[in-house]
């Protein structure tokens, strides 16, 4: 009997996996800009704080979900880079990044009826909110600038992944990983967030993105706007690349090394 999942369940896993992650982590952003006080510069529901941990806590959770079947990866830039260095299938790189765009898709139409009537009261027109589902360069003049923070946030996402789950280093017990991970989404969008909103993750880019051009939101960076929607797909299939590198070049082969060494010894 193949107690291996299927294609099929795999595919299920990661579609829900990245529709709870989008849920959750668009659903604290429209928290935050649907409901401002009275007191200008302030909302009702907190910050940027309240942002970077509700997507932390959101990534632990979408990984939660998805873990078991399929890897949990979430995030096409994770499958791109454990396809080159962890002899992910390629065959299945494709359909995992589609499934995961589609998640986050549906994510965000769920948030969007759920707010519907916040997002009525505030922008009618739906020419200033896209933000909430997507992201945009800080200064729109310079793509390059969130390029590059797109390029380290990724790289900094995929190199402590690796680190985090690598069986010769030290992983962390009682299923743990998760939770760390979400904590390295936390300090890359504290530390990271303000070019480029820190995307890192090219479905929770332009999942949402394409449902924003669908519900016929203005500015949304791909049918109108600032045409900004590649920064967030291409920089972080780029910088996961480099990250997972950087992990395996230059910590994991002397980790591989140190944990063969007894039994070099002993053979000879």
């Amino acid at each position: 009997m193949n107690s291996r999942p299927s294609l099929a369940a795999e595919l299920f896993a990661e579609f829900l996996g990245t529709f709870v992650l989008i849920l959750f982590g668009t659903g604290v952003v429209a928290m935050v800009v649907l409901f401002p006080s009275r007191t200008p510069g302030e909302t009702v529901h907190g910050g940027y704080t309240n942002i970077t941990l509700g997507w932390g806590l959101a990534v632990t959770m979408g990984i939660y979900v998805s873990a078991k079947v399929s890897g949990g990866h979430l995030n096409p830039a994770v499958t791109l880079a454990f396809a080159v260095f962890r002899g992910f299938p390629w065959l299945k790189v494709l359909p995992y990044s589609i499934a995961q765009t589609a998640g986050a898709f549906v994510a965000a139409a769920l948030v969007y009826k759920n707010y519907l009537p916040a997002f009525r009261q505030m922008d009618p027109q739906l020419e200033r909110t896209a933000g909430i589902f997507t992201t945009f360069p800080a200064f729109p003049g310079t793509p390059q600038a969130g390029f590059l923070d797109q390029v380290i946030g990724t790289a900094l996402l995929l190199l402590l992944v690796l680190a985090i789950t690598d069986e010769f280093n030290l992983p962390p017990g009682a299923n743990l990983a998760p939770a760390m991970i979400g904590l390295v989404v936390v300090a890359i969008g504290m530390s990271f967030g303000g070019m480029h909103g820190y995307a890192i993750n090219p479905a929770r880019d332009f999942g949402p993105r394409l449902f924003t051009a669908v519900a016929g939101f203005r500015n949304n960076g791909l049918t109108d706007g600032a045409r900004g929607w590649w920064v967030p797909v291409v920089a972080p299939l780029l910088g996961g690349l480099i990250g997972a590198a950087v992990y395996d070049f230059g910590v994991r082969r002397f980790l591989v090394v140190v944990a063969n060494a007894p039994t070099q010894a002993k053979e000879n």
